[in-house]
């Protein structure tokens, strides 16, 4: 059956299929090829490595710009630009939405405290407790909570309680925040705010915001030409309670944090990704955050970029906000936690289907390369985040111990090992970096934590290959392959736990 035969629905099934049979077609033939063309198979194994050291050192490069840039720009005083540099700044307005489920009073409360701290005038922040009917009575003890103790320290503080079993979305994040953004803006078009001058801020719960976080968002805000047809990303740091979480949960952590370092400065493939900002125009024009979806952070950016025909972008804040490991009660539960919080993280690859979809639907109001760019950003990336680790770990050695007699006496056998050792060696530069910039991240040590404790944190990165196979690869693996056979995944929520 030819392609223009489908129908709409067996046409998306299809490419919902393509990337996790592109990931399975790759596992599978690495294996066949190295019992049936071994040779072949060495050649392209140190061809594939070459590949991933020069991507090594590219992300190293760009790790390097992002932390001088980071590391600058966090010590300026924000406030005080904002003042002698933007004269209408009062004009703008802030939402922040705080997504509410389950999560305790004193993940909440070190939010909202982080917020109060600012360097900013609070008149000007409006906080949104966005809570679930399916835990109401939390909702409601949480939100009288909050009103009570923080009701006089800012412009307002709104509740909303979206509606639980509703037919047309997956209960979520996402839809949360729909129903939210769509009773603030009924809000806004009351207080007769300009959307253009609303900025709206997406946080996760147990965000803890850096103090210059509203100057600086502010500051870049005015400054940017176009501040509408772009999001604000800032720098993810998942440290709140990372003195009390497992070596693994740590690794992950900082692997997310050091990835967001490397995009925000490379920007031409950056995506909002957890906590981020935008103006209340372009949530408007894309039609809200996608209520049927789980990945609604990053699907809010594809939506504004098919709003706006293309146009549009994600701006880089190189300022932190903190936020949880998923750490629990038991060292087992942490890991199952993380295991769903990558495969969740990992089900991003619905954007590929989607974005196949909807391009094709635009037609010639975007250009072919800028559809072919993020097409090949988000495939690529889930490509690359199922297959690398296992290739490289496990199935480029695979040849070496199969291969028969004949190719045993070739010379690119007996060099292909240390050929590979070296490559592997000027890669580890990256791990060197990863390793060195986790330690200023660092929050304070706690009291009850040893000092020799820093030294685990150093020793933790030798568990950096055990850990992106089993708790990187095979979740984003278990991902695509769900969606390769229309086993759609509903939201989990991250549970995240503090001592």
């Amino acid at each position: 059956m030819s392609l223009i035969m489908l129908t709409d629905y067996h046409r998306y099934r299809l490419y919902e299929i393509l990337p996790g049979a592109s990931v399975w077609l790759t596992l599978i033939l690495s294996v066949v090829l190295a019992f049936t063309q071994p040779l072949a198979m060495i050649y392209f194994i140190i061809v594939f490595d070459i590949y991933w050291v020069l991507k090594v050192l590219n992300f190293s490069f760009y790790l390097l710009i992002a932390w001088r840039r980071y590391w600058r720009l966090r010590k300026i005083d924000w406030r005080a630009r904002l003042l002698a540099d933007i004269p209408n700044w009062r004009d703008q307005h802030h939402v922040v939405f705080l997504t509410l489920y389950n999560e305790s009073w004193a993940v909440v409360k070190t939010s909202l405290e982080s917020i109060v701290a600012s360097v900013y005038d609070k008149e000007r922040l409006v906080i949104v407790v966005a809570g679930e009917e399916k835990t109401r009575d939390h909702y409601e003890d949480i939100y009288l909570k909050v009103k009570t103790i923080f009701g006089d320290c800012f412009y307002d503080i709104v509740g909303t309680v979206h509606p639980k079993d509703q037919s047309d979305e997956i209960p979520g994040k996402g839809s949360n925040l729909n129903y939210a953004e769509r009773q603030m803006q009924k809000y806004i078009d009351a207080k007769g705010w300009n959307y253009d001058h609303v900025i709206a801020t997406m946080f996760d719960i147990d965000t803890v915001v850096h103090p210059q976080y509203f100057s600086y968002l502010t500051y870049v805000y005015c400054r940017t030409p176009n501040p509408t047809r772009t999001s604000y990303q800032p720098i993810a740091l998942y440290n709140n309670n990372m003195w009390e979480s497992p070596a693994i949960l740590r690794l992950m952590a900082f692997g997310t944090t050091f990835w967001m370092f490397t995009t925000l400065a490379r920007q031409d493939g950056l995506v909002t990704f957890s906590s981020h900002s935008m103006s209340f125009r372009a949530i408007v024009d894309a039609g809200f955050h996608d209520k049927r979806i789980v990945s609604e952070d990053s699907r809010i950016f594809y939506q504004c970029l098919l709003a706006y025909n293309g146009d549009y972008r994600v701006t880089p804040l190189y300022i932190p906000v903190s936020m949880d490991t998923v750490r629990d009660d038991t060292w087992w539960k942490s890991i199952k936690n993380l295991y769903s919080q990558q495969r969740r993280w990992a089900w991003g690859v619905e954007h590929v289907p989607f974005l196949l979809w909807e391009f094709r639907k635009k037609g010639k109001q975007i250009p072919w390369w800028i559809k072919f760019k993020w097409v090949f950003i988000e495939w690529e990336g889930k490509w690359s985040w199922c297959s690398v680790a296992i290739l490289i770990t496990i199935l480029g050695r695979l040849p070496m111990y199969v291969a028969p007699e004949s190719v045993r006496q070739s010379a690119l056998y007996f060099n292909a090992p240390h050929i590979l050792e070296i490559l592997m060696t000027i890669a580890m530069v990256g791990l060197f970096l990863s390793a060195l910039f986790s330690f200023p991240l660092l929050p304070r040590r706690p009291h009850h934590q040893s000092k020799h404790k820093y030294l685990i944190m150093l020793g933790q990165w030798i568990l950096l290959p055990f850990s992106m196979i089993l708790v990187s690869a095979i979740p984003a693996i278990d991902a695509v392959t769900h969606l390769m056979f229309g086993k759609y995944l509903g939201f989990n929520v991250s549970l995240k736990k503090r001592k």
